[in-house]
């Protein structure tokens, strides 16, 4: 069987973490969550980061090809980042590791009348 095959048959993984931050300090997290983000080399297959409106309430999904490259990908500059970050936060942030199981992208459609 195919390479292709295979790749298709495994799973993304994404690191989810959902915070609440102090007030007013939703800009300066941010902004380290991008430059974290920024550090990631192999396996980093995209990220986003959702901010819950009027509020300083956030949820960071940050996706993986393998749980592997996702632990390879902790380096010292990341920690030191993730370190700057700790003061903004109201409490520890909940976080967890889910298995991308279904996967639809979106898609663009010419609906200009045919004939």
């Amino acid at each position: 069987m195919s390479a292709e095959f295979f790749d298709c048959l495994q799973h993304k993984h994404a690191y989810v973490a959902i915070a609440e931050f102090k007030p007013g300090r939703f800009a300066d997290a941010q902004r380290l969550y991008e430059k974290a983000i920024s550090t990631y080399k192999d396996g980093f297959k995209g990220a986003f980061l959702l901010r819950k409106p009027n509020s300083e309430e956030g949820i960071a999904v940050i996706l993986w090809k393998t749980l592997e490259d996702m632990e390879a990908n902790q380096t010292e500059v990341h920690r030191k980042i993730l370190e700057e970050m700790g003061p903004l936060f109201n409490a520890l942030p909940v976080t967890n590791i889910y298995e991308v199981c279904s996967e639809v992208a979106a898609y663009c459609q010419d609906l200009q009348p045919v004939g």
